[in-house]
Protein backbone atom coordinates (compact mmCIF):
# COMPACT_ATOMS: atom_id res chain seq x y z
CA UNK A 1 0.00 0.00 0.00
CA UNK A 2 3.04 2.44 0.91
CA UNK A 3 4.77 1.72 -2.54
CA UNK A 4 1.45 2.60 -4.34
CA UNK A 5 0.98 6.21 -2.52
CA UNK A 6 5.34 6.36 -3.16
CA UNK A 7 4.58 5.42 -6.45
CA UNK A 8 0.97 7.58 -7.02
CA UNK A 9 2.17 10.73 -5.11
CA UNK A 10 4.20 12.34 -7.82
CA UNK A 11 1.30 12.00 -10.52
CA UNK A 12 -1.21 13.25 -7.60
CA UNK A 13 0.56 16.21 -7.42
CA UNK A 14 0.94 17.11 -11.00
CA UNK A 15 -3.07 16.67 -11.04
CA UNK A 16 -3.38 19.16 -8.72
CA UNK A 17 -0.99 21.82 -9.89
CA UNK A 18 -2.60 21.08 -13.06
CA UNK A 19 -6.28 21.75 -11.62
CA UNK A 20 -5.32 24.37 -9.58
CA UNK A 21 -4.13 26.69 -12.50
CA UNK A 22 -7.15 25.24 -14.83
CA UNK A 23 -9.39 26.43 -11.40
CA UNK A 24 -10.60 23.42 -12.15
CA UNK A 25 -10.32 21.14 -8.85
CA UNK A 26 -14.02 20.02 -8.90
CA UNK A 27 -13.97 19.03 -12.45
CA UNK A 28 -10.50 16.91 -11.67
CA UNK A 29 -10.89 15.21 -8.89
CA UNK A 30 -14.88 13.86 -10.73
CA UNK A 31 -12.82 13.12 -13.90
CA UNK A 32 -10.54 11.20 -11.87
CA UNK A 33 -12.98 9.60 -9.96
CA UNK A 34 -14.13 8.35 -13.22
CA UNK A 35 -10.97 7.14 -14.30
CA UNK A 36 -10.03 5.48 -11.25
CA UNK A 37 -13.80 3.59 -11.06
CA UNK A 38 -12.80 2.79 -15.00
CA UNK A 39 -9.59 1.35 -13.97
CA UNK A 40 -10.85 -0.97 -11.40
CA UNK A 41 -12.90 -2.96 -13.89
CA UNK A 42 -11.88 -5.91 -14.40
CA UNK A 43 -11.72 -5.92 -18.15
CA UNK A 44 -10.19 -2.76 -18.53
CA UNK A 45 -7.59 -4.10 -15.71
CA UNK A 46 -6.62 -6.76 -17.91
CA UNK A 47 -6.56 -4.73 -21.06
CA UNK A 48 -3.77 -2.84 -18.99
CA UNK A 49 -2.00 -5.20 -17.96
CA UNK A 50 -1.65 -7.04 -21.31
CA UNK A 51 2.41 -6.16 -22.19
CA UNK A 52 1.36 -6.41 -26.18
CA UNK A 53 -0.18 -3.20 -26.30
CA UNK A 54 2.00 -0.10 -26.08
CA UNK A 55 1.56 2.76 -23.70
CA UNK A 56 0.07 4.72 -26.61
CA UNK A 57 -2.28 1.53 -27.49
CA UNK A 58 -3.23 1.45 -23.81
CA UNK A 59 -4.47 5.14 -23.47
CA UNK A 60 -6.25 5.41 -26.48
CA UNK A 61 -7.90 2.02 -25.36
CA UNK A 62 -8.44 3.84 -22.07
CA UNK A 63 -9.92 7.05 -23.02
CA UNK A 64 -12.09 5.43 -26.05
CA UNK A 65 -14.13 3.78 -22.90
CA UNK A 66 -14.17 7.17 -20.83
CA UNK A 67 -13.44 10.05 -23.05
CA UNK A 68 -16.43 12.09 -23.57
CA UNK A 69 -16.11 14.04 -20.87
CA UNK A 70 -12.41 14.56 -20.09
CA UNK A 71 -10.46 17.96 -21.45
CA UNK A 72 -7.67 17.99 -23.11
CA UNK A 73 -5.37 18.15 -20.10
CA UNK A 74 -6.96 14.93 -18.29
CA UNK A 75 -6.63 13.32 -21.53
CA UNK A 76 -2.52 14.16 -21.54
CA UNK A 77 -2.63 13.26 -18.35
CA UNK A 78 -3.86 9.43 -19.35
CA UNK A 79 -1.49 9.43 -21.89
CA UNK A 80 1.14 10.16 -19.17
CA UNK A 81 0.23 7.65 -17.10
CA UNK A 82 -0.17 5.01 -20.11
CA UNK A 83 2.83 5.99 -21.39
CA UNK A 84 5.01 5.29 -17.79
CA UNK A 85 2.43 2.05 -17.17
CA UNK A 86 0.96 3.87 -14.26
CA UNK A 87 -2.47 3.79 -15.63
CA UNK A 88 -3.36 1.00 -12.52
CA UNK A 89 -2.34 3.79 -10.42
CA UNK A 90 -5.51 5.37 -10.65
CA UNK A 91 -7.40 4.89 -7.81
CA UNK A 92 -4.51 6.01 -5.27
CA UNK A 93 -3.97 9.15 -7.72
CA UNK A 94 -7.49 10.15 -6.81
CA UNK A 95 -7.65 9.84 -3.05
CA UNK A 96 -4.41 11.54 -2.80
CA UNK A 97 -5.68 14.01 -5.13
CA UNK A 98 -9.01 14.84 -3.75
CA UNK A 99 -6.78 15.08 0.26
CA UNK A 100 -4.51 17.67 -1.71
CA UNK A 101 -7.94 19.23 -2.21
CA UNK A 102 -9.31 18.96 0.87
CA UNK A 103 -6.02 20.25 2.33
CA UNK A 104 -6.03 23.46 0.45
CA UNK A 105 -9.82 23.91 0.72
CA UNK A 106 -9.30 23.92 4.46
CA UNK A 107 -11.87 21.03 4.68
CA UNK A 108 -12.04 17.39 6.59
CA UNK A 109 -14.03 14.33 5.66
CA UNK A 110 -14.89 12.68 9.15
CA UNK A 111 -16.59 9.45 9.41
CA UNK A 112 -18.52 8.79 12.75
CA UNK A 113 -19.83 5.66 13.39
CA UNK A 114 -22.44 5.46 16.61
CA UNK A 115 -24.57 3.12 18.47
CA UNK A 116 -27.67 5.29 17.36
CA UNK A 117 -28.47 7.36 14.93
CA UNK A 118 -27.60 11.20 15.44
CA UNK A 119 -30.30 14.00 14.62
CA UNK A 120 -29.67 17.28 13.19
CA UNK A 121 -28.98 18.98 16.13
CA UNK A 122 -26.19 16.38 17.09
CA UNK A 123 -24.68 16.61 13.69
CA UNK A 124 -24.48 20.20 13.83
CA UNK A 125 -22.67 20.49 17.19
CA UNK A 126 -20.38 17.70 16.47
CA UNK A 127 -19.08 19.05 13.19
CA UNK A 128 -18.67 22.38 15.05
CA UNK A 129 -16.73 20.94 17.95
CA UNK A 130 -14.59 18.97 15.08
CA UNK A 131 -14.44 22.13 13.23
CA UNK A 132 -12.82 23.97 16.20
CA UNK A 133 -10.28 21.18 16.96
CA UNK A 134 -9.18 21.02 13.13
CA UNK A 135 -9.19 24.52 12.27
CA UNK A 136 -10.84 23.54 9.32
CA UNK A 137 -14.45 22.73 7.70
CA UNK A 138 -15.69 19.46 8.40
CA UNK A 139 -17.78 17.08 6.45
CA UNK A 140 -19.39 14.43 8.56
CA UNK A 141 -20.53 10.98 7.17
CA UNK A 142 -22.34 9.05 10.38
CA UNK A 143 -23.19 5.14 10.00
CA UNK A 144 -24.98 3.41 12.99
CA UNK A 145 -22.92 0.17 14.80
CA UNK A 146 -25.27 -1.63 17.04
CA UNK A 147 -22.41 -3.62 18.38
CA UNK A 148 -20.97 -0.42 19.99
CA UNK A 149 -23.31 -0.92 22.89
CA UNK A 150 -23.64 3.56 23.35
CA UNK A 151 -20.95 6.32 22.35
CA UNK A 152 -19.31 6.69 19.24
CA UNK A 153 -15.83 5.85 17.23
CA UNK A 154 -14.66 9.12 15.03
CA UNK A 155 -12.28 9.02 11.99
CA UNK A 156 -10.92 12.44 11.15
CA UNK A 157 -7.92 11.31 8.88
CA UNK A 158 -5.50 9.67 10.35
CA UNK A 159 -7.04 10.30 13.90
CA UNK A 160 -9.15 8.43 15.76
CA UNK A 161 -11.45 9.32 18.80
CA UNK A 162 -13.07 6.03 20.18
CA UNK A 163 -15.72 7.25 22.31
CA UNK A 164 -17.68 4.32 22.19
CA UNK A 165 -18.69 1.93 25.34
CA UNK A 166 -17.51 -0.85 23.73
CA UNK A 167 -14.03 0.73 23.57
CA UNK A 168 -13.75 2.16 27.12
CA UNK A 169 -14.83 -1.33 28.57
CA UNK A 170 -11.32 -2.65 25.92
CA UNK A 171 -9.43 0.12 27.49
CA UNK A 172 -11.13 -0.68 31.05
CA UNK A 173 -9.76 -4.55 30.62
CA UNK A 174 -6.46 -3.74 29.53
CA UNK A 175 -5.91 -1.26 32.68
CA UNK A 176 -7.18 -4.25 35.07
CA UNK A 177 -5.03 -7.00 33.16
CA UNK A 178 -1.67 -4.73 33.13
Amino acid sequence: MAELSTLARPYAKAAFNCAQQASDLNGWEATLATAAAVSENEKIAELLDNPQLSGEARAETFLSVCADGFSLSMQNFIHLLAKNNRLPLLPEIFVLFSALKAQAEATLEVEVVSALALDDAQTQSLAQALGKKFEREVHLHTSIDETLLGGAIIRAGDTVIDGSVRGRLAKLAEAMNS
